[in-house]
């Protein structure tokens, strides 16, 4: 899966359960900052993850994630493994 098939489902998962629109989700993104998502809303976004790769995100990874594209990586990361 290349970074911006996996940017494009990130958009779809992001408006799904956090009713994000698409057109304002780029890589350079802030989950925090830009689009208001807080502590329990990276847990549901690390479930929706999970559910999109079959494979589990490791905490200690997913606590340095801060923007999209970081997100995109980490799935990435796991898609190689």
């Amino acid at each position: 899966m290349t970074n911006d098939q996996i940017l494009d489902k990130l958009r779809a998962v992001l408006h799904d359960a956090f009713e994000i629109d698409p057109g304002t989700v780029n890589a350079s993104t802030h989950l925090f900052n830009d689009l208001d998502l807080d502590s329990i809303d990276a847990v549901d976004l690390a479930i929706k993850l999970q559910e999109m790769t079959g494979k589990r995100i490791k905490p200690d990874e997913f606590r340095t994630v801060r923007t999209v594209g970081d997100v995109v990586e980490a799935v990435q990361r796991l898609l190689v493994a």
